[in-house]
């Protein structure tokens, strides 16, 4: 029996997003009354919405020309679609609280724990329980991140990418950047905003699955992204 476990953010007007990024804004644009000539209803029932949004909303993956200005010809449109289609392991640092770096030493250490490889094209998820605790609150921008090493150890293991729960991989004005510029430099992607990680800790290997919107030039894009078992 298969079981989809989902691991995507809902949008929706208004929802949080990183600092400086377009808000979310959603519209009905056409109705079923006014497809169907009803001039007197009290209701309006959505038949389209209009959004307007950036490709960085919700659960999204980043393409490589977004990492930094040298990689600006490996958008999101053209990466192949075998690193959004991978085996997953998802990691616990739930201990981690806001703004605490996680390092190369403790990924080796929850792998141990975990009795868990990080292969060649996996995609490796990082649960801080970030999302339950704090999304809505004051403190949902302030969430764990990996170290530069990290992000470096992970790509040298030849990686699809990684997922994070929060807005960034790296903490913001201290790995951030140069988490991305790694993730460039050896040719590797990163998933933020992810939710539901929590139920994926303790059982071993999944089917991940994050598949991007072909967008011409894009330098990321919404995801739906899941984790399958097989049972």
């Amino acid at each position: 029996m298969t079981e989809i476990i989902d691991l995507s953010q809902e949008i929706y007007s208004g929802m949080p997003v990183y600092k400086g990024l377009p808000e979310v804004k959603m519209s009905v644009y056409a109705s079923h009354e006014e497809w169907d000539g009803i001039a007197d209803s009290d209701t309006v029932t959505p038949s389209v919405y209009k959004l307007e949004l950036g490709e960085h909303t919700g659960t999204h993956v980043d393409s490589i020309s977004h990492m930094a200005r040298e990689y600006k010809s490996q958008t999101i449109d053209i990466m192949p679609l075998s690193m959004f289609y991978t085996e997953g392991i998802c990691l616990d640092f739930s201990h981690k609280g806001c703004r605490e770096l996680i390092h190369v030493s403790e990924i080796e250490e929850a792998c141990t724990k975990a009795n868990l490889e990080i292969k060649k094209e996996d995609t490796v998820l990082i649960y801080t329980d970030h999302y339950r605790r704090t999304y809505g609150t004051k403190d949902w921008p302030n969430g764990p991140g990996i170290t530069a090493d990290a992000a470096r150890w992970l790509g040298n293991k030849e990686i699809s990418g990684f997922g994070v729960e929060t807005m960034s991989p790296g903490i913001p004005g201290v790995s951030n950047k140069e988490v991305h510029r790694i993730c460039g430099e050896l040719g590797f992607t990163h998933y933020e905003n992810m939710i539901n990680l929590h139920k994926l800790i303790g059982r071993g290997r999944f089917r991940f699955i994050g598949l991007p919107l072909k967008i011409r030039g894009g330098t990321g894009s919404p995801v739906r992204a899941v984790a399958v078992f097989e049972n």
